[in-house]
């Protein structure tokens, strides 16, 4: 079974869902609902401590209208951030869950297909 993250206690109700899947990314833990990405789990030095929110640029100030704690993520502005150190850190993460589970459409991104590598023998050719 895989490590478990300090904030995973955040998306139990979204994990015992079918349909979800975690996956590492930079250092977090990467929360798919559905075929999307809904939410990164991050623990680590600013601006990578907290609750990360992945959300189209144009539903950022819908989101950020019912949850005026988020902030744009500064690496990633194209995600908004709860920081760990808020107070309601637990019951706004689980609000957000909460959405989620709704389905919310101003909630999580579709991630773009990698794109494939070609095999090693294949590049050995075109040297």
């Amino acid at each position: 079974m895989p490590k478990r993250h300090p904030y995973e206690y955040l998306v139990e109700p979204l994990s015992e869902r079918p349909g979800y899947e975690r996956r590492h990314m930079f250092g977090c833990l990467g929360c798919y609902y559905r075929g999307k990405l809904v939410a990164v789990l991050a623990e680590g030095e600013d601006p990578w401590n907290g609750f990360l929110v992945p959300a189209e640029r144009e539903q950022h100030a819908a989101v950020m209208a019912e949850f005026p704690m988020l902030t744009n993520h500064p690496v990633l502005p194209k995600w908004l951030l709860l920081h760990a150190e808020d107070d309601r850190f637990e019951t706004i993460a689980g609000r957000i869950v909460e959405r989620i589970l709704e389905e919310d459409p101003r909630f999580g991104v579709i991630p773009k297909p990698k794109k494939k590598r070609p095999k090693k023998s294949a590049r050995k050719k075109n040297s």
